[in-house]
This record gives C-alpha cells, structure tokens and sequence, in this order.
C-alpha cells in the first residue's frame, strides 16, 4: 500500500482529500501546520507528500527546504497544492526542491489521476 503525507491547514480540504485517497487505497497521514508536517514526514518516511504553502507554524516553502535537506526525507517526491500559482511563488517552490506543482482549487478526479501517475498505481 502507497503512503502519503499531506501537510494541509485546511480542514474541508484535507477531509476531502484524505477520503478521496483512502477509497484509492492510499494511506494517508494528515498534518494541519508546517511544524507537525515535517515531524510526520520524517517519521512516516511515506511515497509521496502533497505540501500546502501557506501554513502556520512553518511556511509550506520553508517545510520543503527542511525535508529536502535532510537525508532521511530528500528523495520524497513533494507535490506543491497551493493558491499561490504566481511565478515568484512557483520560483521559490522549485528552489526549495518542489517536484510538482498543483494550483487550487484543483479538480479532485484530475488531482487524484495526477497522484496515481506519481506514485506509478
């Protein structure tokens, strides 16, 4: 079974899509801050995690930077879902080693297409 981490402050949202998943057969881990995010990532070590940037505790850039430095989390593939789609926000995205990029709102049947293309399912 593929395992996800999704690092998202949005309830409705993070509700949606953690359903959504499990009736793909993914597990799903769900943290609600950066801080949380980076701490379940590390600990769950999972196939795949979907990144909100804007979050409290730790910016969704500044989560990225972290897992994509440390050994334990860089080969993690990090998917971007963000309203932030302008192209400095996309910039920084990638430079703080996004692999993917989804603007919100998304297409849920399109999104989950995408995160089964990634995770080869």
């Amino acid at each position: 079974m593929k395992k996800i981490v999704l690092i998202e402050d949005s309830k409705v949202l993070g509700t949606a899509l953690v359903g959504a998943l499990k009736v793909e057969g993914i597990e799903t881990h769900w943290a609600a801050n950066g801080v949380e995010g980076v701490s379940l990532a590390k600990a769950q070590k999972p196939d795949l995690i979907l990144l909100d940037l804007m979050l409290p505790k730790l910016s969704g850039f500044d989560v990225c930077k972290l897992l994509k430095t440390d050994n334990a989390t860089w080969r993690i593939p990090i998917v971007i879902m963000s309203t932030l789609t302008d192209p400095e926000s996309r910039d920084r995205a990638t430079a703080a080693g996004a692999d993917y990029f989804i603007p919100k709102p998304y297409d849920l049947p399109a999104t989950l297409a995408e995160i089964k293309k990634i995770l080869k399912i």
